[in-house]
């Protein structure tokens, strides 16, 4: 601009505009490809988790593993993730953003080829603990890029981003898993992200300026939290993913985790009074508007992942569907993601958080209220408007209750309070996985017994009923048989339903219990409707 132009017709000097008026300048192209490489990130992170749901029976019969062994497959990632998450903060200080992200990356590529390659069970859980720590690694990372990377005005697009990649990664997996694994091969649910990995690098190079490391970080750690958080969550993960096979504390290993996770527990409280700077900052929790995130987002891990648990299941057992086919349901619930994420920016500009969160509380309930009307007669089609529902509740909870969590805490905190509110989730997840799979085995039982004694013997209808069978069967003592066989194998599926329409009935339970905690959220000052989470 010249001299000329910047001077008013009466050639006087113009007056500095108000530093309310004044705008940050539009981010460039290389800081939306750091942007685009955070999203891509933590799409990949998330998206492994489930990624291998579908294919599990294939890959334990190619590997020789047993089943019980087999959901090692799931679990080592899962646990690996939990860990990593808090820790990113502090790794992401030691090695610098971008050298810490390529790392991660590169060492994420090489870990999902030795899944791909594995030909025995060792070998696949060692690739999916490298999965697990490296791939979670760039989920809170993808936060920090926006925030430093973006202006306040521009951070909502980048908050949509991140949001909807959180949403749909979980949603995706056992779809792409399933499609893979039925035109392709399991293999290449682990090869898929080969070049996914080779493009994020791409982005990260182009997209992140190098920082010095802080290798003082590495003598001056909290190395006491550090092994705390390790033993602590993987402890607790374990436990909680291990405990309804184990039948919980009647087992010696449960009892021998348990005390790992205490110990885990205690070694990390000691770190927050003896380190000179802690690993993560619990005291985080000791601030009512952050403990309310942290409890909410708990409760939409226990959803999230719950749900794509229970649906696959139901529609497995009662519908038979197929992997891909009850992939396409799960994924439902992405719909609304990809739809609503134009307007996402300026809903988070616009609305109250408080009444956002409320109100995707209020319908996610509502969704998973519609599903405890399930019978055994029911399939995917009686999802379709639950999913749908439930989508926009998930966005509106996830999208504002990010902005909740940066409302809680001083920016120096910033940090940390991401990395504890990604490990709620996934938390979340845990939790929700282990009691449901107990309530619907011990809701199964009740309800099968329940119906058993509904049936009266001496009943003329009933009599009837079986004596038809009993023909049917051929007659005698094994037609006799095979009815008995029939009348409990319906009873059966019809508890099977009911078992499921209880899960469903105990999350409406779990996100109305947490829905008051709306009311200790703090909102964001007039006018910072941002995402300054680093």
């Amino acid at each position: 601009m010249s001299i000329a132009a910047a001077l008013p017709r009466d050639g006087s000097p113009r007056a500095p505009a108000p530093a309310a008026m004044q705008r940050e300048p539009n981010a460039s192209l290389y800081a939306w490809l750091a942007v685009a490489a955070g999203a891509v990130g933590s799409l990949m992170a998330t998206l492994d988790i489930s990624i291998v749901n579908a294919s599990l029976p294939t890959i334990q019969g190619e590997i020789g593993a047993t089943s019980s062994e087999a959901t090692w497959i799931a679990t080592a990632y899962l646990v690996a993730e939990i860990i990593i998450i808090p820790l990113s903060g502090w790794l992401e200080r030691v090695f610098g953003l971008r050298r810490f992200l390529l790392i991660a990356s590169l060492l994420f590529t090489i870990f999902s080829v030795m899944c791909g390659l594995s030909g025995n069970l060792q070998t696949m859980i060692v690739g999916r603990i490298g999965q697990g720590f490296t791939g979670g690694a760039m989920i809170p990372t993808a936060m920090t890029i926006i925030a430093t990377r973006l202006p306040r005005h521009q951070q909502p697009i980048g908050t949509a981003m991140f949001g909807s990649t959180v949403i749909l990664g979980p949603l995706l997996g056992p779809l792409i898993g399933g499609w893979l694994t039925e035109h392709l091969s399991w293999h290449y649910s682990f090869f898929v992200n080969v070049p996914v990995c080779a493009m994020l690098m791409a982005l990260l190079i182009l997209g992140l300026q190098p920082a010095e490391p802080e290798w003082e970080e590495l003598t001056d750690a909290d190395w006491m939290g550090i092994a705390g958080l390790i033993l602590g969550l993987g402890g607790l993960t374990v436990v909680l993913e291990e405990g309804h096979r184990e039948l919980w504390f009647q087992s010696a290993l449960i009892w021998q985790l348990t005390g790992v996770t205490a110990l885990g527990f205690g070694l990390l409280i000691a770190g927050q009074v003896f380190a000179r700077r802690p690993v993560i900052n619990l005291g985080l929790l000791l601030r009512r508007e952050f403990f309310a995130v942290f409890v909410m987002a708990l409760v939409i891990g226990v959803v999230l992942y719950g749900i794509s648990f229970v649906i696959p299941q139901f529609l497995a057992a009662l519908a038979g569907y197929d992997a891909l086919q009850a992939g396409q349901v799960v994924f439902l619930s992405g719909v609304p993601a990809l739809m609503m994420m134009p307007i996402v920016p300026i809903l988070i500009a616009r609305l109250d958080l408080r009444l956002a969160v409320a109100a995707g509380f209020a319908v996610m309930a509502a969704s998973c209220w519609f599903d405890t009307s399930l019978t055994a007669a029911s399939t995917g089609e009686a999802f379709t408007g639950s999913q749908l529902l439930r989508g926009v509740g998930q966005l509106l909870s996830m999208m504002f209750l990010n902005q909740a969590a940066i409302a809680a805490v001083p920016p120096e905190d910033a940090a940390d309070a991401s990395g504890l509110f990604n490990a709620a989730r996934n938390l979340g997840g845990s939790i929700g996985l282990a009691l449901l799979a107990t309530l619907q085995d011990s809701r199964f039982e009740f309800h099968r017994w329940r119906l058993h004694s509904t049936l009266q013997a001496n009943s003329d209808t009933i009599q009837a009923w079986v004596h038809q069978q009993v023909l049917q069967f051929g007659g005698g003592p094994e037609g006799m048989v095979a009815a008995l066989r029939s009348i409990d194998g319906m009873v059966s599926r019809q508890a099977l339903a009911m078992a499921y329409a209880d899960d469903f009935a105990v999350m409406v339970y779990a996100i109305l219990f947490t829905l008051p905690l709306v009311l200790l959220l703090k909102p964001l000052p007039k006018g910072a409707h941002t995402m300054a989470m680093h």
